[in-house]
């Protein structure tokens, strides 16, 4: 007997890419592949990407291909988290960190759809966020990234969004200026795993899976998407030269923590008190007063209080033959 042949279900959001090149695309994929034709289901103004995703769900696809930005990739892993259904990605957008640190092609829809069709899957972890609000109600999303608050996600929700097509990343240079010589700050509190509770005073919290910013700034050193922890970092500049000592190691983070020289000098500097790391399978947050927060670079609005943890191995991703481990049947 023939088996079925397999299929696919393609979430797209017609914002971000051309629905009838990426028909094209798919379908011609399909024939060089032997698969069935895909179903197809599209975002809307209504749905930021998880309606969608839980429909191809539903269907019950040998793969899911989602084609859209990072706030759509979001939206649809929150749909995808445990499915155990193989997640194929055509980037769009300015960010595409996630399919940045997976080493996905980018701006190649024929070379995205092949890796989707015929790459080879790999388990990475899902971060999950329960978001507390001022009137103590509470919901979940994920994150693939990062989520931030304070300079994080005053980035998310006040750059530019037609600046941001322009020139990418630069046009978060005005709102991060503007922060930092504003350099409010704000208590809080956190506790990491079952570890004694913290408060303290900050600028800047970043919990992430993965640690590159986009222009080739590491972030979270330690930061690996598939280990079953995430890191954290919080800037705590003060009134004094906080900001000068996060900025150098920032800017030579890459040097310090991707080199057997700049271990070596790493472990031999002081740590700064302006900037500070950790590890975690989750981070509980809560603040004096209420602050913006954002996932993978789209703003939640205030919150008073996070829970960050991970889901280690919560999705599988179609990653080109050479970053893989494990091809499918």
């Amino acid at each position: 007997m023939t088996p079925p042949r397999r299929r696919a279900a393609v979430v797209v959001n017609p914002a971000k890419v051309s629905v009838e090149t990426l028909r094209a695309a798919v379908a011609a994929e399909e024939a060089r592949s032997g698969w069935s034709a895909s179903e197809w289901f599209e975002t809307s103004a209504a749905d930021d990407g998880r309606s969608a995703a839980e429909d191809a769900v539903r269907s019950a696809p040998d793969l899911i291909v989602v084609a859209g930005g990072d706030g759509t990739l979001r939206a649809a892993a929150e749909a995808l988290i445990g499915s155990g259904i193989p997640l194929g990605l055509v980037p769009s957008g300015t960010g595409n960190l996630f399919a940045r640190e997976l080493h996905l092609p980018l701006n190649d829809l024929t070379a995205s759809i092949a890796t989707a069709f015929r790459g080879v899957d790999r388990p990475v972890d899902a971060g999950l966020a329960i978001l507390e609000r001022e009137d103590g109600r509470e919901s979940q999303h994920a994150f693939l990234v990062m989520a931030g608050i304070g300079l994080d996600a005053h980035m998310a929700g006040h750059t530019n969004e037609r600046l941001k097509k322009r020139i990418g990343w630069l046009a978060y240079s005005d709102p991060i200026a503007r922060s930092i010589f504003g350099n409010r700050q704000f208590d809080l509190s956190y506790r990491l795993d079952d570890r004694a509770e913290v408060a303290t005073r900050a600028h800047t919290v970043i919990v992430g899976n993965s640690g590159m910013l986009t222009g080739g700034l590491l972030l979270l050193p330690a930061a690996v998407i598939d280990d079953g922890r995430l890191d954290a970092v919080i800037f705590r500049p003060g009134r004094g030269s906080g900001w000068t000592n996060i900025g150098y190691r920032l800017a030579f983070n890459r040097m310090l923590h991707r080199t057997r020289f700049g271990r070596l000098v790493a472990s031999l500097t002081p740590k700064p008190r302006a900037i500070r790391w950790a590890q975690a399978s989750e981070m509980r947050v809560r603040f004096s007063d209420a602050q913006e927060i954002q996932l993978d670079g789209d703003t939640h609005g205030p919150v008073m209080a996070a829970s960050l943890s991970v889901r280690h191995h919560g999705l599988v991703v179609r990653v080109p033959r050479a970053a893989g481990a494990t091809e499918r049947d």
